[in-house]
């Protein structure tokens, strides 16, 4: 049995549920982990081991064994974890689509956020320290600037002294 398009559990019946209650239905549960038996059956019918997936995907043992028992927690945020499912799937040689559907619904229902914050945090922190080199390289390059123009016009001085003797004309 091939199950190229599993089914997408939808989230409807737990709209407006708090965690505490997504919590103790404990339902959002058993479907991370039914999401992730999934990919372990799949991967154990195509006779794919754990070692060559992570040898192919340059991911750690160690979180593509947490991807397979969903817990996401143990994940790296944002586009990593994404990205992670994507290559699992690729390796895998699953159908990426219906597969991150469904790993996204089983995201949005474990309430592990989706670490977009995360990644803009991440960003914010690139911008904020590119902006504070800026200057500091500046005034490098001035530096050196300044240092090529001396050693410009000491060349110059020399050269003329060699020549004539002296320096004025």
């Amino acid at each position: 049995m091939t199950l190229t398009n599993p089914p997408v559990y939808s989230s409807m019946n737990y709209v407006g549920a708090s965690w505490k209650q997504l919590r103790a239905d404990n339902s959002w549960t058993e479907r991370m982990e039914r999401f992730g038996d999934e990919l372990r059956r799949e991967r154990m019918r195509r006779k794919v081991s754990m070692e060559s997936i992570s040898e192919e995907t340059k991911i750690s043992v160690r979180h593509l064994e947490a991807l397979e028992a969903g817990e996401y927690d143990s994940l790296p945020g944002g586009v990593f974890r994404k990205g992670i499912v994507r290559s699992y799937l690729t390796a895998v040689g699953l159908e990426e689509t219906p597969w991150i559907e469904r790993f996204e619904a089983s995201l949005r229902e474990s309430g592990t956020e989706n670490g977009n914050t995360d990644w803009t945090e991440f960003a914010e922190n690139v911008r904020r320290n590119r902006s504070g080199v800026q200057p500091k390289q500046n005034l490098r390059w001035m530096g050196v600037g300044t240092m090529v123009t001396m050693l410009g016009v000491l060349g110059w001085a020399v050269w003329k002294f060699a020549l004539h003797g002296r320096l004025i004309p």
